[in-house]
């Protein structure tokens, strides 16, 4: 993804939180960074394999967490934010 994709599919993030975050990711082996010649300059980022399994991690995390709000009945928290309909 681009710089600017990334801006637009994260809310509340600035460029410059957002930079530094990818530097951080990029330092841990999480990400990589591919840069274009030309103008205007283009870069990409990508999950490593390392950024793979940290993303699966999380997403079994993130099952558990959603299986634990519907048995305390945070349904509508829930929907609130897109995790269900």
């Amino acid at each position: 993804m681009s710089l600017t994709q990334l801006e637009r599919a994260i809310k509340g993030i600035n460029q410059k939180m957002l930079l530094e975050q990818l530097k951080e990711l990029l330092n841990f082996g999480v990400i990589s960074k591919k840069s274009f010649e030309g103008y205007p300059l283009k870069v990409e980022y990508t999950l490593t394999k390392r950024g793979e399994k940290l993303l699966e991690a999380i997403t079994i995390m993130q099952g558990i967490g959603i299986d634990l709000m519907k048995e305390n009945g945070m349904l509508e928290i829930l929907k609130e934010n897109g995790f269900i309909e």
